[in-house]
């Protein structure tokens, strides 16, 4: 028993060693992570992550959490009687549910996320795109005309506000509302927010945390799994379908990440427990390389 213990502590310590180049890469570096999916649900994935987050604080990273909450949106619109509508995958959001987001986004979910880092230890603070005049936006216009109303087109990112938190050694965690010059509130795709925001601070790594085990061939064969995708083979994948659905704003958000001197980006599956270290901090990695 105590031979099976040293072994144990033998392995801790390999795995210490193997996080140490990582480290000392990525100390001062800005890493952008998407927070959505199960670990977003799940209990012990929401710990687990938070460890994950607060880690990466305390060795040196500046980590800047942005944050989605569709499930929570759906549920709390159920409770008032408004019927969730969507047009080209896009949540059609009048006045009234506009509201509704914006409570669940910058009320509920982001201080629930703020809460969880710091019970796991760190320092974080929660913030919309409104504060700071962080997330500029104009009402997204869809093919084929229509109005869905408040969903908001990402116009340009102040990220003062951002690298002021980071600079203080908190942990900024951002709902993705923006405004405009006539404070007007608009809903972004979280995705598309994380993008634009790993892109102003020009970060070394955006991350997405997903359901899946990150760009699949064929979406119900785990084993067909792409561990790496080049810029140029972006268009092909989705005139393919490879690429389609929810994973194309996740995509769209690397390329304009790697566009504006993100140097990697990285779809991974959020459903295993500290995903973010097993990606950042080991050689092997998980998901899918999203790069030049």
């Amino acid at each position: 028993m105590q031979e099976e213990t040293i072994q144990e502590f033998i392995q801790k310590a390999a795995t210490l060693v193997e996080a140490l180049p990582y480290i000392r890469e990525f100390e001062g570096k800005t890493i952008v992570i998407k927070y959505g999916g199960s670990a977003m649900e799940n209990p012990v994935l929401q710990r687990s992550t938070a460890e994950d987050v607060v880690l990466m604080r305390y060795v040196g990273m500046n980590p800047v959490v942005v944050h989605g909450g569709g499930p929570a949106i759906n549920r709390t619109l159920d409770r008032f009687g408004i019927k969730p509508q969507f047009r080209n995958g896009l949540r059609v959001t009048d006045s009234e549910t506009m509201s509704v987001v914006e409570m669940v986004l910058a009320g509920s979910i982001n201080k629930e996320l703020v809460s969880l880092l710091n019970v796991a230890g760190g320092n974080a603070v929660g913030l919309t795109g409104k504060d700071g005049n962080l997330i500029h936006a104009k009402q997204l216009e869809i093919d084929g005309g229509g109005d869905i109303g408040r969903v908001g087109v990402v116009t340009g990112i102040d990220f003062k506000v951002v690298d002021v938190l980071c600079g203080a050694g908190m942990i900024p965690v951002i709902a993705p509302i923006a405004t405009d010059t006539d404070g007007n509130t608009w809903n972004v795709n979280a995705d598309t927010a994380a993008g634009e925001i790993a892109a102003s601070l020009q970060a070394e790594k955006l991350v997405f945390l997903t359901d899946t085990p990150g760009l699949l061939r064929d979406v119900e064969d785990p084993s067909t799994l792409i561990h790496q995708v080049r810029y140029k083979e972006v268009e092909s994948l989705k005139a393919q379908g490879v690429i389609a659905g929810g994973m194309i704003p996740k995509v769209d958000a690397c390329l304009r990440g790697l566009d504006h001197g993100v140097r990697k980006t990285h779809i991974i599956d959020g459903r295993i427990p500290h995903s973010l270290l097993l990606e950042i901090f080991t050689v092997r990695g998980l998901g899918t390389l999203v790069c030049h």
